[in-house]
Formats: structure tokens, sequence, C-alpha cells
């Protein structure tokens, strides 16, 4: 070998070691990068433990199970780490991520909270929930709204209608004065013209209140709830009448924390707060006609309904005293009645009478 070619070669090694190198280098990161964390949130919902284990717990299992180290929530229950009432401005201040409630019961400062829970005779049947946000334009103003407030606004859902489960027998209208009942405050609001007294105490606290006499009844679920929180076993009778075919609720998010995340996760809690908005569809409305045609605990009772059409008739007054309060709520409220309006004409099944 000449002096050239060693020098040659010499040099094709030194290239060639030189770009392994540069290229063990530029590989390094896919090997060898930092250790990312783990993005966690902390979520509250309004429910107690044995209400969550179906009304999101699943849905936030399914998160954790999906989403792995790239995010975790963390779920707590109803009051557990601030009282329900406080939910939205610990929310709004990040001590918590986000929340499962409806906007009556945590007190959101908005135009729009009057219409979260139960508005009453606001909807039927479930479906008109979701069908009121997703196609009449509730998503919009809520979000909206929430935006104005620092809240990310996710997505709406259905519960169970509002009934009364009481210790005594509500037969009549009259039967309902005097009657000290937890419900929510809007509808608390609504059925003070019929006597009723609404009552505020801690969702836990409610069982024992009505056993010790402190209640005499909840205006709070439909029946689905009633037998899974343990309120069938301390109240004897349950009205068919309900006040609103369906609560309405919703996940938030405070918004900065909300847009930190990546689109991917975006989607999957979008995902995953759909697939919770469907397990609730199906679990009460199967439950509700399943425990009153086979439950043992409560017996049924009803008002007839010429009796009970005051209660609608008075509805109706009570929309346009709140589309009163504020164009917003004027808004909404002609929603209400574009979307109510419609069904009635479309007939059976969406409306029987």
């Amino acid at each position: 070998m000449t002096t050239e070619d060693k020098n040659s070669r010499r040099k094709f090694l030194k290239t060639a070691s030189a770009g392994l190198a540069g290229a063990a280098t530029l590989s390094a990161p896919a090997v060898h990068s930092a250790t990312k964390s783990t993005i966690k949130w902390r979520m509250q919902t309004y429910a107690g433990a044995s209400l969550a284990a179906h009304v999101i717990k699943p849905a936030i299992d399914s998160f954790n199970k999906v989403a792995g180290s790239d995010m975790q929530i963390e779920l707590f229950y109803g009051d557990q780490l601030v009282p329900t009432g406080e939910l939205f401005r610990a929310m709004q201040k990040g001590t918590i991520d986000a929340v499962q409630s409806d906007d009556d019961s945590m007190a959101s400062p908005t135009e729009v909270t009057v219409f979260g829970g139960y508005f009453p005779f606001g909807s039927r049947y479930s479906l008109d929930v979701p069908v009121l946000f997703n196609q009449y334009g509730l998503n919009e103003i809520w979000d909206s709204e929430y935006s104005k407030v620092g809240v990310k606004h996710i997505s709406a859902g259905a519960w169970d209608p509002c009934h009364f489960a009481t210790k005594d027998p509500i037969n009549s209208l009259a039967d309902l004065k005097g009657k000290r009942v937890f419900t929510f405050p809007t509808a608390g609001r609504f059925l003070t013209q019929f006597g009723v007294v609404p009552v505020t105490l801690p969702w836990e606290d409610i069982e024992v209140a009505v056993q010790t006499g402190e209640l005499d009844g909840v205006a709070w679920s439909g029946i689905t709830e009633d037998y899974t929180v343990g309120w069938a076993d301390v109240t004897d009778y349950f009205l068919t009448n309900n006040i609103s075919g369906a609560w309405a609720g919703s996940f938030f998010a405070n918004m900065d924390q909300y847009n930190k995340l990546p689109d991917r996760l975006k989607e999957l809690l979008k995902l995953t707060m759909d697939s919770s908005h469907y397990y609730r569809q199906w679990w009460y409305w199967g439950g509700e006609a399943s425990l009153r045609v086979n439950g043992t605990k409560m017996k049924l009772t009803t008002i007839p309904d010429n009796e009970w059409a005051q209660v609608e008739n008075a509805a109706v007054k009570f929309w346009d005293e709140i589309a009163s309060e504020s164009p917003i709520k004027k808004k909404v409220v002609d929603i209400f009645k574009k979307y109510n309006s419609d069904m009635q004409k479309a007939g059976r099944p969406y409306r029987y009478s």
C-alpha cells in the first residue's frame, strides 16, 4: 500500500467515524430523551360515591387507561374537596381542574345558570337535552358564557327526570304545602308557589335529614337515583308526576389548564365525556322503568293530570319571568319554546299530548 493510499484510507475512516458519531448524536434524544411528566388533573363531581360509580367513575377510569402516562385524572366525589356550591369558584381559581355538575348547583356566575339542573318542564325526555345543545344552539351560548369567566364548557348531557320522593303520600297539589324538600335552586324557586319549602343541605346529609324529620323528602332525582344513593330506604312514596323530564348537567374545566392540553388529549377528553353521557342515557332510562315496575321500596302515587296541568301552566309563566331578566336568558327561553313547539308539532313519539 502506497503512502497516498494509506492517507486516503485514514481520511475515509476519520470521515466515516465522524459521520457515525454525528448520527449517534442526532438520534440520541429518541433513545435517551428526558422523562416526560404526566399531566395530572383533579376533578370533582357533584355526586356522592355511590352515584358517581355510575355517572362518572367508569368514564374517568376509561380515560386514565387510554391516556396512560400522558395524563391522569384524580376523581373526587360530592363535597369531598369543596362544597358543591363552591365548585365553580374553585375551578375558576384552579384549585381543582375540572368539574361535573349542573350550572345551578355549583352557583355559576353566568346568565345560563338557571337553566342547569332542572329547568321546570324544559324537557320531557332525556334525549331532549343533547338535541337542545347540539342542534338548537345551546352549545354555542354555553361556550360563550363560560369563556367570559375563564371556564371551558366541554359538553352537556342528560341525567334522570325530577320526581318527589317523600315520607307522606302526595296525591294532590295540596299535599305539597309545607313540605320541606331538598331540591335544586331554580326548581325550589319555582315550587315555592305551591307551598314547597326548599331546603339546602350537603348532599351526604340528606338521608339522615329525612330520617330525623328535618326534611319531608327530596325533589332531586328520579327513582333510579333514589334507590342507588339510599333515599328509597328512608322515603315511603314516589310521585310519578315530574317537574322536568331530564336533569341537564355538564363537564367543565379551568380554561388555562384546558388550553395547555395537546389536541389529542382534548379530543380524548371529549370522547370520554360523550361515553359518560351515553352511559347515563340507558342506565337511567332503563332503571326508571324497571324500578317503577319491579321496585319494592316505595309506593307510587300520582296527581291527576287535570290538577297537574296547573303546575305545567305555571311553568310557562315562570319561563317568561326568567326571560325578562336579561337578553341572554330570553334567547335561551326562546330556544326552549321553539324546541318544545317543534316536538309538539312532530307528534308521536316526540310528544303525546
